[in-house]
């Protein structure tokens, strides 16, 4: 069984209100993420790499941004394709939240119309404070929600900001895990430490009981992230947005996740592909994933084993 902790909505509608936020918003340091997907998602969008390069000379980022955005629109896949996309990846089960700007009504009637295939989870702004709180217990005891999302770099803000405590106080009463953006950003605007692991394990040690994944690898933070993991029961790692078949090349700076995800932190790996921020079908992440050096006992468990315990799911 392969279970998606973080699987990209590519919809019609989440493209729609994708381009209605980039064209009410100037964010210089989120456009600077056309240099680094932005070949891929121009692709995705039926412009040429040709195309791309020529206008990545004569366009701000944001105004590129935009333009791919309002092709994307166009091109998006029709929800009986995305389900054939997860068919042909052989992903049984997948966990789809507010990424990508789709929202929480979105995201949960999708998850009500396949309830066998989508888990649904939801971002809460922690400027929102106890209003969103409520609003994250409303969603999980009576719309099926199964966890929170906190994206730190978007907020600007770390992942032990006391703003942040009362929704992880509220995961713990539900029994609901929190997913933390635990990364380098390529927003160049805002710090990159936003991501970093030490202020997650300042979380693990206020909150001993609530189930915490480390999103994103913790990449270039990596031995701090694997040290956090040996230190807390309860933190969870998945390597989402982070292409595959580069993880294991020497030099990568993922060496310590690999040995020690084959060893004592196997029971705690997930996989997450985050496909349309990388530009790939969900198959291609599939296969590249199950292409690295992970031992053949523990191989299931990283791919929806560990997902299903944790989530606690019947498989």
């Amino acid at each position: 069984m392969i279970i998606d902790i973080e699987c990209d909505i590519p919809t019609r509608e989440v493209c729609e209100a994708d381009l209605e936020h980039y064209l009410a918003t100037e964010d210089p340091g989120m456009a600077n993420y056309i240099n680094i997907f932005g070949h891929q998602w121009a692709q995705d969008a039926g412009m040429s790499l040709e195309e791309f390069e020529d206008r990545k000379k004569k366009m701000t980022p944001m105004a590129l941004r935009r333009e791919i955005a309002a092709r994307a629109v166009h091109t998006a896949p029709t929800e009986a394709a995305f389900l054939s996309m997860l068919d042909n990846a052989g992903i049984d089960i997948a966990c789809i939240g507010t990424g990508r700007h789709a929202s929480a009504e979105h995201t949960l009637d999708l998850a009500d119309r396949y309830p066998d295939r989508f888990i649904p989870w939801a971002r809460v702004n922690a400027d929102e404070g106890m209003e969103g709180v409520h609003w994250l217990e409303t969603l999980v005891k009576e719309r099926g929600l199964k966890g929170l999302e906190i994206s730190c770099f978007r907020e600007k803000r770390y992942a032990n900001d006391p703003k942040y405590y009362p929704l992880y106080a509220k995961c713990v009463e539900l029994g609901i895990p929190a997913r933390v953006y635990c990364t380098m950003s390529y927003a160049s605007d805002r710090p990159m430490e936003l991501g970093r692991p030490l202020y997650l394990d300042r979380v693990c040690v206020d909150f001993p009981t609530l189930k915490v994944i480390a999103g994103l690898g913790g990449w270039p933070w990596v031995p701090e992230l694997v040290g956090a993991a040996r230190r807390h029961q309860n933190l969870y790692i998945d390597l989402a947005a982070h292409r595959p078949k580069y993880i294991a090349n020497p030099g990568s700076g993922w060496e310590m996740m690999l040995q020690f995800g084959n060893t004592l932190l196997q029971d705690r790996m997930l996989f997450a592909s985050s496909w349309v921020t990388l530009g790939l079908t969900p198959a291609q992440v599939v296969q590249e994933f199950q292409g690295l050096p992970i031992r053949e006992h523990v191989l299931p468990k990283w791919m929806g084993g560990n997902a299903a315990v944790l989530l606690g799911l019947e498989v």
